[in-house]
C-alpha cells in the first residue's frame, strides 16, 4: 500500500488539533508531569473529572527516571506502597518500611495508566502566565517550550480550568507567577513563597503531605513544589510522599468538583 507523506502530516495535525481544542476548557489543569502530577491526574480522571497535564519538557516523569544519582531505582515507604500496587508496579522489600522499585517501570507504568484513565498529556508546552478573574486563578497562558528557549516574541494561547495544580517540582513555576506577576497573597505564613529547605527525608516526607493543598483561590500545589512553596525540606530519591501528595490533592479537588 502506498504511503503518502502529506496524509501522515494531515493525520497528525488534525488529531492534535482536536486534542488541543478539547483541552482549552477543563475541570482541572495540572502543570508538570512528574510523579505527583501524574498521580493527581490519574485519581481525578478515575472519578470522571476532565483533566489535562502540561509538561514543558520532551519527556515526562520528572526526576523519577534517574532514581538516585542515575542509579535507576527508587524507594517508597509502607504508606505509599499501596499506590504502586494499584498501578501494578513491582516492588522488592529491602527492610521494614523500605521498598525498592525500578524507576523505568514506575514512570512508564504510571504514565500509561494515567493516559488510559482519560488524562490528556501535552509535552513541550510551557506556562508563561495565568488568568485571574475575581481574585481566583482560573486559567493558564501557554506557549511552546521551544519559543521560550529561543526567546522569540511569539504570542501565546490561553485555556481555562476550574482548578489549577502546580506540580512543577523544585521550581514551583506557577506559584512564582501567581505571587510575583499576579501579586496574589499566598496561603503561607508570609503570604509569599518561602523556599525549599535542605535535605531531611523524614521531615520532608511528612511535610509534603501537609503542604499539598490549596495555595490561592483556584490554585493547588503538590509534589516538591508544595515543600518549595511552604518551606519544607527536600527528600531525595524516596518517592512515596510525591505519590501520596498527588493523590491527596486529587481527593481535595474531587470534593469540590
Amino acid at each position: 500500500m502506498k504511503i503518502d507523506e502529506v496524509k501522515i502530516s494531515t493525520a497528525i495535525i488534525s488529531s492534535y488539533k482536536e486534542k488541543l481544542l478539547n483541552a482549552l476548557d477543563v475541570d482541572v489543569a495540572i502543570v508538570g508531569a512528574g510523579p505527583s502530577g501524574l498521580c493527581c491526574g490519574y485519581y481525578l480522571a478515575k472519578k470522571g473529572i476532565k483533566v489535562v497535564i502540561f509538561e514543558k519538557k520532551l519527556s515526562i516523569g520528572g526526576g523519577m527516571w534517574g532514581g538516585g544519582m542515575m542509579f535507576n531505582k527508587i524507594v517508597v515507604q509502607d504508606k505509599a506502597k499501596s499506590i504502586l500496587d494499584e498501578f501494578g508496579i513491582r516492588t522488592e522489600r529491602y527492610e521494614d518500611n523500605y521498598y525498592v522499585a525500578d524507576s523505568i517501570e514506575a514512570v512508564s507504568t504510571i504514565c500509561s495508566k494515567t493516559v488510559k484513565a482519560g488524562v490528556d498529556i501535552f509535552n513541550l508546552l510551557s506556562v508563561e502566565d495565568v488568568m485571574i478573574r475575581h481574585k481566583r486563578v482560573c486559567g493558564l497562558v501557554l506557549n511552546w517550550t521551544s519559543v521560550e528557549m529561543a526567546n522569540l516574541h511569539v504570542d501565546p494561547i490561553t485555556m481555562k480550568a476550574r482548578f489549577i495544580v502546580d506540580a512543577t517540582g523544585h521550581a514551583a513555576e506557577v506559584s512564582h507567577i501567581v505571587e510575583k506577576k499576579a501579586k496574589v497573597l499566598l496561603r503561607t505564613v508570609t503570604g509569599k513563597i518561602i523556599g525549599e529547605g535542605s535535605m531531611q527525608a523524614e521531615l520532608a516526607e511528612e511535610a509534603i503531605i501537609k503542604n499539598s493543598k490549596e495555595l490561592a483561590p483556584g490554585l493547588y500545589v503538590c509534589g516538591m513544589a508544595a515543600n518549595a512553596v511552604f518551606g519544607g525540606p527536600r527528600m531525595g530519591p524516596i518517592f512515596g510522599g510525591m505519590l501520596l501528595s498527588g493523590k491527596k490533592v486529587a481527593g481535595d479537588i474531587i470534593k469540590k468538583v
